[in-house]
């Protein structure tokens, strides 16, 4: 082991202790989806933005409160509608009397000036104020009247989306899609789970969950991530898969040379990255494994593929064809 994961090892086990104690915060809320969870905390540790795929009533938004409790970051929510504009979310500047009799402009914030941003239904927006969110996303900043304006760090935005329900909605572009870190699809909880969910929320108490990290915690958490060492295999078995899922590389099969129409760039590559360190961090590891890329390989690379129109009309799923492609580039199975 050399010195620098001597020095890493101390700060992984103090923060897996803050973790373990946030996960179970969490768990008196949001009940029965713990994979969900998982992956919520992975993107936020990564320091990326995700993307919530699930029906109505699958405690998506009662997860996103959660977080924010839980992870101590000053949260907003947003509920997208087609007649939201741009302004409605960044803010704007109004006209106001000063004391000396005159006018002057002061900049009132939106909805966005927070550290972790609820985007609900964000299909059901225009694309001008989809652009709007997704720029400031990426360059955690704004600007209004021609003055630029930093959003408070960290900046997480965790957006759902309705997948029954598409009439009135736009969905949302592919270069826009890759701005999320990770597609979390969100399933219906299990018969057991269902049944803890109807004792805990229809009584006279609903439970509440403490704060288990600071923002600034988190921060830090997201700096060691980046440090963490990756070896050679799991770097080379990341390039392979993404590499291999794109039509007419030399490394494709002929089965997505003929069933995807695009495939993941190199944003795939990095989320599988530094989303596989922050796996391996949850779980008390040092390193991340082949095992931990195996298991992001949906949510990494689910909203960065499409199948071609006639991969669709013979049924297949891009499910099923990502589980194909990891099990020939890595030889394992991919975690449901």
């Amino acid at each position: 082991m050399t010195d620098t994961q001597d020095d890493l090892l101390p700060q992984i086990e103090a923060l897996g202790d803050t973790l373990i104690n946030a996960r179970a915060q969490i768990a008196r809320r949001v009940i029965g989806q713990e994979n969900v969870v998982e992956l919520a905390l992975t993107a936020l540790l990564s320091g990326g933005h995700a993307l919530l795929v699930g029906a109505p009533g699958l405690a998506k938004t009662r997860l996103v409160e959660t977080l924010g409790i839980v992870m101590g970051l000053q949260g907003n929510r947003i509920q997208f509608t087609p007649d939201l504009m741009p302004a409605d979310i960044l803010g704007a500047e109004v006209l106001e009397d000063a004391p000396n009799g005159g006018r002057a402009f002061r900049f009132i914030e939106g909805p966005i000036f927070c550290q972790l941003l609820m985007a609900d239904e964000i299909n059901r927006a225009s694309p001008r104020t989809q652009s709007a969110l997704l720029q400031a996303m990426q360059e955690k900043h704004v600007t209004v009247a021609g003055a630029r304006r930093d959003l408070p760090p960290p900046f997480h935005v965790l957006a759902t989306q309705n997948p029954i329900e598409q009439e009135g909605t736009y969905p949302l572009p592919e270069a826009q899609l890759d701005r999320f870190l990770l597609q979390i699809d969100v399933p219906y909880p299990t018969l057991d789970a269902e049944r803890a969910i109807l004792m805990a929320t229809t009584g006279a108490e609903d439970l509440t969950a403490e704060a288990a990290m600071t923002s600034q915690g988190l921060m830090d958490a997201q700096m060691l991530v980046r440090r963490m060492p990756a070896g050679e295999q799991v770097m080379e078995a990341i390039l392979r898969l993404v590499r291999s899922a794109r039509p007419g590389e030399p490394d494709s099969s002929d089965e997505i040379n003929n069933a995807v129409s695009w495939g993941p760039g190199p944003r795939a590559a990095q989320a599988l990255m530094l989303c596989a360190r922050a796996r391996a961090l949850l779980e008390g590891r040092l390193v991340p494994s082949i095992g931990d890329v195996a298991a992001l390989a949906r949510p990494a690379l689910m909203h960065r593929m499409a199948l071609t129109f006639s991969a669709k009309a013979e049924g297949q799923t891009l499910d099923a064809l990502i589980d194909r492609l990891v099990q020939r580039t890595l030889g394992m199975e991919a975690a449901a």
